[in-house]
């Protein structure tokens, strides 16, 4: 069997290194052919010394010295390793013809141009960042379906979908969506606060949001998380995904975690995907994809979770989810718009110069002010309005500290 080679964009991300921790168990199927990290430059070190990549890509020429430095103790893998530097060397390692699978797990709008690269390129792209159909979802499933590209979702919910859509035998390029589907229904957690009263919420603390009680994330989408941004983005994500109209899109809070998400059909049925909550599931179903291989997951035991409790979201606690709902439904620039304004207020969270309930009264501004224009059909169009976003939203916490 011939190795598939697989590059790894954002490879010290939780993502990243529940990625590599599949391949790791499957070496007569997978290498990789390269890495990319944007701060961690010691654990990339690390992964580089476990993996041997051809490539890695960092940031900068300093983070490049480094990196040479800290992998020079290993004369095999410092002998065989080119890094590259910079936004491009993103792109040309998710495009490079030796290429077979990419796992988009960037962080953010930054991961837009190395996603749509793999797309050009018609490689299987293995989507963990959700800003690219976002931002750009026309874009990005247009490029996708004009270069051949196959496209698997890596968040738990899409996958899951993915899975109780799924009839062929063989691999589709695209996810579809068979006839008589009537409604598709992503479940959240709720997060940290799902029972917490909303002036308690004003004083939550950066490490209170990261705190997620099922699953391990990273910083930024713990707190999209604890908002319930994180759920709203990934209703925008199902409707560039699978074609579905907002009206056929649905979230139900399961604070257990295990149904990942489901799928009603016209005759009343509804199939569920259920797994423990560990990323490495969804990685290795889109990794080995028609086939199924070993993740490393446990058994789910049903009978120690004893019960499955589903309830409606709470507007008024979580507004996030609401100003995503309503993104969607304009269309156009909004999603774009509104993901740009809470990737900075998040970071003003996260850097203590907001309260945890400024994100959404910030989103929701930037949102109005911004989100009627017409959409991106380009990349440097999605750049330019997800700067614009950026500033107002710079602005605007400028004026409330």
């Amino acid at each position: 069997m011939k190795r598939q080679q697989i590059t790894v964009l954002g490879a010290t991300g939780s993502i990243g290194m529940s990625t590599l921790d599949v391949v790791s168990r499957h070496p007569e199927r997978y290498a990789v052919f390269a890495l990319s990290a944007q701060r961690r430059i010691k654990e990339l070190a690390q992964l580089c010394r476990q993996y041997h990549p051809q490539f890695a890509v960092v940031p900068d020429d300093n983070a490049r010295r480094e990196l040479l430095r800290l992998v020079s103790v290993d004369s095999d893998c410092a002998s065989q390793l080119e890094v590259l530097v910079g936004e491009q060397a993103l792109a040309d390692i998710a495009s490079a013809p030796q290429v077979d699978s990419v796992m988009a797990a960037i962080v953010g709008a930054a991961g837009l141009k190395s996603s749509l690269a793999a797309a050009r390129a018609g490689k299987r792209v293995l989507l963990a960042n959700k800003e690219s159909l976002v931002c750009a979802g026309e874009l990005f499933m247009q490029t996708c379906r004009e270069n051949g590209a196959s496209l698997l979702p890596i968040d738990s919910e899409h996958n899951a979908v993915f899975q109780c859509l799924t009839q062929l035998p063989a691999p589709a390029k695209l996810p579809q969506v068979p006839n008589g589907v009537r409604k598709v229904i992503l479940t959240a957690s709720g997060g940290p606060f799902r029972t917490w009263s909303m002036a308690a919420m004003s004083e939550v603390t950066p490490a209170q949001a990261c705190a997620h009680p099922n699953w391990a994330m990273g910083q930024k989408i713990s707190v999209d998380s604890a908002s319930m941004m994180n759920k709203g983005l990934e209703l925008i994500e199902a409707h560039y995904l699978f074609g579905l109209p907002a009206s056929a899109l649905e979230v139900v809070v399961h604070p257990q975690s295990i149904v990942h998400s489901m799928v009603e059909y016209a005759d009343g049925s509804v199939l569920a995907q259920m797994g423990n909550p560990d990323m490495r599931t969804p990685i290795a179903q889109a990794l080995a994809y028609p086939d199924r291989i070993e993740s490393g997951v446990n058994t789910l035991q049903l009978t120690q979770i004893g019960r499955l409790d589903f309830e409606a979201p709470d507007a008024v606690r979580f507004p996030c989810l609401a100003l995503a709902q309503q993104a969607m439904q304009i269309g156009a620039a909004a999603p774009c718009v509104l993901n740009a304004a809470n990737e900075v207020t998040v970071a003003a969270f996260l850097g203590k110069r907001l309260r945890f309930t400024d994100i959404a009264q910030l989103n929701a501004r930037v949102l109005e002010r911004l989100g009627q224009q017409s959409a991106a059909r380009t990349f440097d169009a999605v750049i330019a309005l997800d700067q614009q976003a950026r500033s107002y939203a710079h602005e605007l916490i400028k004026g409330r500290n």
